[in-house]
Order: structure tokens, then C-alpha cells, then sequence
């Protein structure tokens, strides 16, 4: 059973999510600010967090970077602010998805389904054992990342889009698809998505991020993961 931190400062909402999230099996936390949310991960580290941006004592952005210190939980920001700066800056600080208020609650679980899977070891691996490439090293089924031998701490977003560019290593994987399988069928035209966490990896992995030999864009069609 997978645990769920609900962190948001607006009770009737909290209460709701609260409601529906335990009512299809998920063991549920809620906090109602930054502080209390941190203290309750530290405790009960959740497999999974539901954030709001507007939280009373400190802003959710810092939230999530405090919990991407140590834990590679997906996030997923519940949000009523709604512009691309706002969504673009939430994903470089580490949301694995952004959703905006008010929403369908079945659309929220069904994003909150996905995000699971993709942190879950066993639902995305093809069974490739290591990859090689320029300078790195991934561990897929392990989920573990190196670097020049340093460890590199990755999201499960991150391993979803990885899993998905190594299974077709040397071909053209179109934007279109790796949205589709790592987002899904909702997601196909956010291609900001795209751009922020490819950015992420290349810091994370390439050697010179400016010019990558691994993760290769193909200018207005995808990507292509070169060894």
C-alpha cells in the first residue's frame, strides 16, 4: 500500500483529498503547512506527495527541495497558480507533475497512479541490466546512477525517461511518445515538461551539458540516446 503526504493549508480541500485518497487504499498523511509537512516525511517517508505552492510559513518550492535532499518520492504539485513560468520553475525545483486548481479528482489520482508507477523499480524496467555511456553508468533495474564514479541522485521521472530513450538506444524517440509513456495520453503537447527534465539530466550526466553526446535532441521531432 503505497502512503500519500497531503500538503495543503486549505482544510476543506486537505479533507477531500484526504477522503478519496483513503477511500482507494492509499495510507494518507496531511499538512497543513511546510514545517509540519517536512517533520511528517521525516517520520512517515511517503511514497508519493500531493504539494501546494501557497503554504502559510514557508513556500512549497522550498518544501520540495528540502524533501529532494533525501527522497526521491515523486511530487506532484497541486497548484492554483497556472502560468508556464510558474509550472516551468516547479519542475526545475524538482515536481515529477503540475496540476492546476480546481481539478477533477479522478484526473488527479489517475496523475497520482502514473507517478507511482514510474517510482515503482519493478513497473517500468525492461530488463536491461546496465548502460554504459559517456562517462556515466545506469543501473536500471537497481535505479542506481554514476557518474566519473560519484553516485547522482536522479527522480523517478527522470529514471521513467531514461528507461524509455535506453529501450530504444540509437533510434529517434519522438516528443509525442516519451510524453505519452512517461506522463501520459493527457500530457502529449506539454512539451515544457520535456525540455526541463531532459535539462535536468544532461546536468546531472553529460560531461558538457551544452553539447551532450548521450541525450541528443533531434530538433522539432525528440530525443535519441547515443552510447
Amino acid at each position: 500500500m503505497s502512503r500519500v503526504l497531503v500538503v495543503e493549508d486549505e482544510p476543506q480541500l486537505a479533507r477531500a483529498l484526504e477522503i478519496s485518497l483513503r477511500a482507494r487504499g492509499y495510507e494518507t498523511d496531511v499538512a497543513p503547512d511546510g514545517r509540519t509537512a517536512l517533520q511528517l516525511a521525516s517520520v512517515l517517508p511517503p511514497d508519493a506527495v500531493l504539494l501546494d505552492l501557497g503554504l502559510p510559513d514557508m513556500s512549497g518550492i522550498q518544501v520540495m527541495k528540502a524533501l529532494r535532499a533525501w527522497s526521491r518520492a515523486p511530487v506532484l504539485v497541486v497548484s492554483a497558480r497556472s502560468t508556464s513560468d510558474e509550472k516551468v520553475a516547479a519542475l526545475d525545483a524538482g515536481a515529477d507533475d503540475y496540476i492546476t486548481k480546481p481539478f477533477a479528482m479522478e484526473e488527479l489520482l489517475a496523475r497520482l497512479r502514473a507517478a507511482t508507477r514510474r517510482a515503482d523499480p519493478d513497473s517500468c524496467s525492461d530488463g536491461t541490466a546496465v548502460v554504459t555511456a559517456n562517462g556515466f553508468t545506469l543501473d536500471l533495474p537497481a535505479k542506481k546512477a554514476q557518474r566519473d564514479g560519484n553516485d547522482i541522485r536522479l527522480t523517478p521521472t527522470e529514471w521513467h525517461l531514461l528507461e524509455v530513450l535506453t529501450r530504444n538506444r540509437g533510434r529517434l524517440v519522438s516528443r509525442r511518445q516519451l510524453l505519452q509513456e512517461v506522463w501520459g495520453p493527457a500530457h502529449r503537447t506539454q512539451s515544457n515538461y520535456l525540455r526541463v527534465h531532459m535539462a535536468h539530466l544532461r546536468r546531472k550526466l553529460e560531461a558538457d551539458p551544452a553539447h551532450p553526446r548521450s541525450l541528443i535532441t533531434v530538433p522539432g521531432m525528440g530525443y535519441r540516446f547515443e552510447v
